[in-house]
């Protein structure tokens, strides 16, 4: 009785024990319905329809239709027991109940089928037949159901309920969902930091930045008047003697003059230069006869070499003037542009009112005058002229040299400069050879009052410039600072890693007893890549200016960019 009958399941009813006649009518009745077509189904087979016997059947006393089963080999039951009935549910998806007696299906069973009414039978719309009853929220086109939770979903499909949630199962998922995440971070900052452009290379100096010679101090022989100093052209100072008090120069402002004509008109060795027009006012002044002059002819010309010498050996005010004219237009302003390139220089005690030094008022130092002197001294023109102990002007006319020391001792120069009331002047130049190498001593002596062999205001310049000359040439000498092959630096390439430099030769500097001298690196940038031996820059000894030692400096080893490890650890 628990069993779904087949739609193709026949209903039998259960017969009555005293009528063999009925019995007979059913037998035919049911052959009748086996080959009769199924009815259709009708109310019956809805939740609330009825069933019906089929015809010969006897209905029970019930409230509802029931359907009565017979079987026509079965033993007719005795009257007094009830007749076995079964009670249509409300909702019956299937036509027919099958009954199995004695725990086996009879073939009759499998015939059997109900009949219904024609009274009740109706046809039910196709929709209804069709409607399956809806799980879950109303779907609609105009706003689709967000997808729901993996978990959600399983359950759904598995009718199994997700499990309860859990610290662990919480941390587990985030784990999960996180991970993916932080790898792709973690790939993409690779990416960025192997692909960012590599800091710059750095050239560190690791060798100790000074080198002091060997001895206790030299004494140097200073005038124990007026003002004197005297320095090694790129190796360093001697020091000084006196104040700093600006005192007149007198025609020593010439070698400001010489260096600005020469900084504006350049001239090369050995060249004569562009002819320069003598006017009317050099021609007036040549023949006053109170001042140093050189006699000169309005409308004639003469070459910047010339012009030069005139200063510089003849002293000419007259010619030193003219210039001025001729480089900035007139002499007052070729007055500041002298004051502008002392500034540029840092003569900070020097002020000059005229081209010549004839004045008072145009003053400065010691100090000062060899600061201008060393710049003054680059120019080939300028040393070339400065050394001369005489020369013979365009109209024939020979004139020596004031500087009497020029030509003596390895004296190359530089300008004389007396007044009675500046008093003797010298700024002057030597030459000094030391372990092969030629060195310049530059040096002034101030206001020196007369004096010297022939006891006058120039011959006691002269002499204290002298004695400070050869004391300067017996304290130089040679001593090697570094050995050949010696690392003084590294290379930094930024990251981490750092390549050793080495210096190419022996770093030899000149110098005297207790100088101490600085060491420097100089050089361009630096390349991510190179091999051992090539040169990165250059170890300076001394103060860096011309004359200063320079040694080249290479890799020792080949230099290599930064690792990969190295770019992706890096912060910077």
């Amino acid at each position: 009785s628990g069993t779904k009958p087949s739609p193709t399941d026949k209903v039998e009813g259960d017969a009555a024990p005293s009528d063999r006649d009925d019995e007979k009518s059913a037998s035919a009745d049911s052959s009748d319905r086996k080959s009769s077509p199924a009815p259709k189904q009708g109310p019956a087979d809805k939740p609330g329809g009825k069933l019906i016997p089929a015809p010969g059947d006897k209905a029970t006393p019930t409230d509802q239709p029931t359907t009565t089963l017979r079987s026509p080999k079965q033993p007719q039951p005795p009257k007094d027991q009830p007749t076995t009935t079964l009670r249509a549910p409300k909702e019956v998806d299937q036509p027919t109940t099958m009954l199995k007696v004695g725990g086996k299906e009879k073939e009759a069973e499998k015939t059997s089928r109900f009949v219904a009414l024609k009274g009740d039978i109706r046809t039910a719309p196709a929709e209804e037949t069709r409607t399956v009853p809806q799980v879950g929220p109303e779907r609609t086109t105009q706003q689709p159901l967000p997808p729901k939770p993996p978990l959600d979903l399983l359950a759904e499909l598995t009718n199994t309920p997700p499990p309860p949630e859990t610290p662990v199962r919480t941390l587990v998922r985030r784990v999960k969902i996180w991970t993916p995440l932080v790898l792709l971070l973690v790939v993409i900052l690779g990416v960025v930091q192997a692909l960012r452009p590599l800091p710059a290379p750095t050239l560190d100096l690791t060798a100790k930045d000074s080198y002091t010679f060997e001895g206790g101090k030299v004494q140097i022989p200073w005038p124990a008047e007026g003002q004197a100093a005297l320095d090694v052209q790129g190796v360093g100072t001697f020091g000084s003697s006196g104040s700093d008090k600006p005192v007149p120069t007198a025609s020593v402002a010439k070698v400001m003059t010489a260096y600005l004509i020469l900084h504006d008109h350049p001239l090369k060795s050995g060249a004569a230069g562009p002819k320069i027009k003598i006017d009317k006012t050099a021609e007036s002044q040549s023949k006053a006869g109170q001042e140093s002059t050189v006699d000169v002819t309005a409308g004639d010309r003469i070459t910047q070499r010339e012009a030069l010498q005139d200063i510089l050996l003849a002293s000419a005010n007259n010619i030193a003037r003219l210039l001025a004219r001729w480089d900035a237009g007139s002499v007052d302003a070729f007055v500041a542009k002298m004051n502008t390139t002392a500034k540029r220089l840092g003569m900070s005690n020097t002020k000059y009112t005229d081209p010549s030094g004839l004045t008072d008022s145009t003053v400065s130092t010691a100090r000062d005058q060899v600061k201008l002197a060393k710049a003054a001294m680059t120019y080939p023109a300028f040393r070339e002229v400065a050394a001369m102990m005489s020369y013979t002007d365009y109209k024939g006319t020979y004139h020596s040299n004031w500087n009497q020391l020029v030509g003596h001792n390895n004296v190359v120069g530089i300008k004389t400069g007396t007044t009675t009331s500046a008093l003797g002047n010298l700024v002057f130049a030597a030459k000094q050879d030391v372990d092969g190498e030629t060195r310049m001593i530059i040096g002034a002596v101030m206001r020196q009052p007369a004096g010297g062999p022939e006891n006058t205001i120039l011959s006691a310049a002269l002499d204290h410039s002298d004695k400070l000359i050869r004391a300067a040439q017996g304290a130089l000498k040679s001593a090697t600072v570094l050995k050949k092959g010696t690392v003084v630096g590294y290379v930094d390439d930024g990251l981490g890693g750092r390549t050793p430099v080495e210096v190419t030769e022996d770093v030899k500097a000149t110098g005297w007893a207790g100088l101490k001298v600085k060491l420097s690196f100089t050089g361009g940038p630096v390349p991510h890549t190179a091999k051992a031996g090539t040169k990165v820059g250059s170890l300076t000894v001394g103060d860096g200016s011309t004359g200063a030692v320079q040694v080249p400096v290479a890799l020792r080893d080949d230099l290599a960019e930064p690792g990969l490890g190295s770019k992706l650890t890096r912060l910077g």
